[in-house]
């Protein structure tokens, strides 16, 4: 019997209507002969709630005991789901991250999973139960709870149907599936049929939303076929147990991708601030003087431009970081200016890096030539750029976003018809 694994976010289990509808969902799988796993989130709104309890009890609190909080609302929706589900005739158990048991690191709040044994799940499943696994969570080496951080009940899933060898890992969400871009922006943006691992993690650390970045690379790194899609589609729409092309958007090995579209997708990332150190000096171990410290502080750098004077003695270094961080790396490079030897330090936010994204890019010259041009016709300044092999990131001020990614969502052809 194939295993399955589908996983609800917070906006499908809001309140017990909608638990009822994923348990419909589910039913619908264990009829067309799936051995499933169910991971779900917290209801909509409760892990904030719950964030809120410990900081109101204490602002400096213990992360273990943060842990133990903000896992409950997995806990509950799990029991509730078990419940609905046994309701409508599912033979169904709720389970909790210690009890598989998925084995984390000690980092209590944002922990990595280590480990899963799946042999419980996969003997359970065996005998046609449906395994409803609290998301989110795990067990720490100190044997207490420790949870993955936000968006961590994907990683869960993605981390589920390694262990458990399943064929697919579902996640539901209020989107129907992954888009060529925001549709609020372009209303002619296209759902994907089918976008490479390596395409969807470029998207969801440039600015998508639909899957959370550690969910992408696991499921990359073990090969696990992940399938968006909406928990909002009726259960009982035929097109959904079409188990050969159902709507949504399949993540998968590039091999499967036969027509290989030459760009994807535009992305864009509101959460930038730039950082220009003036006349530094152009000798080794310069930016290990700049980038260290910025690295001890926790402050994530991104797009990094290195323009040399004339005379090769000094250089001018941009750089950019999340908006939220530029007071503090201001304040770390002021106290690192005897050991960097620049002359200014500069800094700006409302800034926005808009990336275009496709593997068709490998084979194809022109792609980021053609950016520039479009952009330059509608007056953008493109202020840094950084190219990987399957992106073009620019960044540009924040007024021009929309502009900007409409611009190129229409010179690459990804309007829908």
């Amino acid at each position: 019997m194939a295993r399955l694994v589908m996983k609800f976010g917070g906006t499908s289990v809001a309140d017990i209507d909608r638990i009822r509808n994923v348990a419909r969902h589910v039913k619908r799988e264990v009829d067309a002969g799936f051995a499933v796993a169910v991971v779900v989130s917290a209801m909509s709104g409760k892990t904030n709630e719950l964030v809120a309890w410990t900081r109101a009890a204490a602002p400096m609190h213990d992360a273990r005991e943060y842990d133990t909080v903000v896992a409950s609302g997995e806990q509950v929706t799990s029991g509730l789901l078990a419940i609905a589900l046994q309701e409508i005739g599912v033979n169904a158990r709720s389970w909790q991250g210690w009890q598989i048991p998925i084995l984390t690191d000690g980092a209590h709040g944002a922990a990595r999973i280590m480990e899963i044994d799946g042999s419980r799940l996969i003997e359970r499943m065996a005998q046609g139960q449906v395994a409803v696994i609290a998301g989110f969570q795990g067990l720490a080496p100190d044997n207490r709870i420790a949870t993955l951080g936000r968006g961590g009940s994907d990683t869960s899933a993605v981390a589920i149907a390694a262990a458990i060898g399943a064929v697919r890992c579902d996640i539901y969400t209020d989107v129907d599936g992954v888009y060529t871009t925001d549709p609020r922006i372009v209303p002619k943006a296209r759902r994907l049929d089918r976008v490479s691992h390596e395409e969807m993690l470029e998207m969801a650390s440039l600015g998508a939303k639909v899957l959370q970045v550690r969910s992408v690379e696991l499921a990359m790194v073990h090969g696990v076929r992940t399938f968006v899609r909406s928990s909002f589609d009726d259960p009982a729409d035929p097109r959904l147990a079409d188990a050969e092309n159902p709507p949504g958007t399949l993540i998968c090995d590039e091999d499967e991708i036969v027509e290989k579209q030459v760009v994807t997708g535009i992305a864009y990332s509101k959460d930038e601030a730039q950082i220009s150190l003036r006349e530094v000096a152009d000798k080794p171990g310069v930016a290990a003087a700049v980038f260290v410290p910025l690295a001890e502080a926790n402050i994530n750098v991104d797009m990094i431009v290195q323009n040399v004077s004339e005379d090769g003695t000094t250089t001018d270094m941009t750089f950019t970081v999340p908006t939220s961080e530029l007071e503090r790396a201001m304040k770390v490079l002021e106290g690192a200016r005897s050991s960097i030897g620049y002359s200014s330090l500069q800094g700006s936010g409302d800034l926005v890096k808009v990336s275009v994204i496709g593997i068709g890019m490998r084979s194809h010259a022109g792609v980021a030539a053609s950016a520039f041009r479009a952009l330059a016709g509608k007056s953008i300044n493109i202020r840094a750029i950084t190219t990987s092999e399957i992106k073009i990131s620019i960044l540009i001020d924040s007024a021009y976003t929309e502009l900007a990614v409409r611009t190129l969502h229409s010179l690459y052809g990804l309007d829908a018809a």
